[in-house]
């Protein structure tokens, strides 16, 4: 086919939440944050910015890269797990904030694997007869809006911030594909490892859901751990089986940037710790934004060329994972 990512921009709100500043809100230190984290600061939106205000910014950047306007995208998928209502999806306001024309809009949820699952269902959108041109992915999240900052257990972890792509099929044999191999699962008998319990139908909002704080992340941290490691470490091996290669032949690897201990692990496992880019200690973790950031500060550093391939894995709610070989 030849479908190609030609564009990529990221978003990254000005506000640094540094560990000193942490300090100063929970019972912890810097000390104790980088040591089990690797986080040392991560950007909050301000409280006008939504979700979609940051993946408008970071689609703008990605069409400006691409070189195309916004009335050639034929559709956008955004993932995300905080997105601005119940309804109407992310992607149609992101559509409306950079006066994108008739195009297919939707969301993706798998949290912190949601870009990966978005970029799997744009390919094979783009390769079936429905043929899309020039498609909008987008991973951007307001964490922010999630956390407890009462609880040093999670609220040390979480970024904000946004990341997007552009896609084209120009059809042409000659250009080979950017997606070379993937993989997405999940395992529901786990969700309640990673959970905002409450403002769905299962447990709509009240005074109390809102008083015992309820709508705010609550994780299980060891099992996750243990999950998350395992969870990417299979489906990385499993995409390399599927292209018929090696570590050896990835020129990047990124997984999730979630927590440093799980990077060196995944990284360990696979034996490529020396091809893993990191930019956990700046940003925490930004759920379905992750791996996009680190791609396009690749991009954009020009750290990758044209035939390089890059080993991308994810764990998040769900329990989802995904791993996915991607050629540039």
């Amino acid at each position: 086919m030849g479908i190609r990512i030609i564009g990529t921009g990221r978003c990254i709100p000005d506000k640094i939440l540094n560990n000193d500043d942490l300090e100063r809100m929970v019972d912890t230190s810097d000390e104790w944050i980088v040591t089990r984290t690797g986080i040392k600061e991560r950007h909050i939106a301000a409280p006008e910015q939504s979700t979609s205000d940051l993946a408008a910014e970071a689609a703008k950047k990605a069409l400006e890269n691409a070189g195309i306007t916004p009335d050639m995208i034929d559709m956008i998928i955004v993932s995300t797990i905080t997105a601005d209502h119940v309804f109407p999806c992310t992607a149609a306001l992101v559509q409306q904030k950079i006066g994108a024309k008739k195009c297919t809009c939707f969301d993706t949820s798998a949290a912190c694997s949601g870009l990966l699952y978005a970029f799997n269902a744009a390919y094979g959108m783009m390769a079936s007869p429905l043929k899309y041109k020039r498609v909008l992915v987008i991973g951007a999240e307001k964490m922010s809006t999630l956390v407890d900052w009462s609880d040093r257990s999670t609220c040390v972890l979480f970024g904000d911030g946004a990341a997007a792509f552009v896609l084209e099929n120009d059809e042409n044999p000659d250009n080979p594909d950017f997606y070379v191999a993937g993989e997405v699962m999940a395992d529901g008998s786990v969700a309640d490892l990673l959970i905002v319990p409450a403002g769905g139908s299962a447990m709509p909002a009240t005074h109390e859901t809102v008083e015992n704080k309820m709508h705010c992340i609550k994780m299980g941290g060891p099992k996750t751990f243990q999950l998350a490691v395992i969870s990417m470490v299979s489906a990385c091996r499993n995409v390399l089986e599927k292209a018929g290669l090696s570590p050896e032949d990835v020129v990047w690897a990124i997984p999730h940037q979630a927590n440093r201990r799980i990077i060196d692990a995944v990284a360990n496992k696979l034996g490529i710790p020396e091809k893993v880019y990191l930019n956990v200690d700046r940003y925490g973790n930004t759920s379905s934004a992750s791996i996009g950031i680190c791609l396009d500060e690749l991009n954009r550093s020009g750290k990758i060329k044209r035939g390089d391939l890059i080993l991308a894995a994810s764990f998040g709610a769900g329990l989802t994972w995904a791993a996915m070989l991607i050629r540039w």
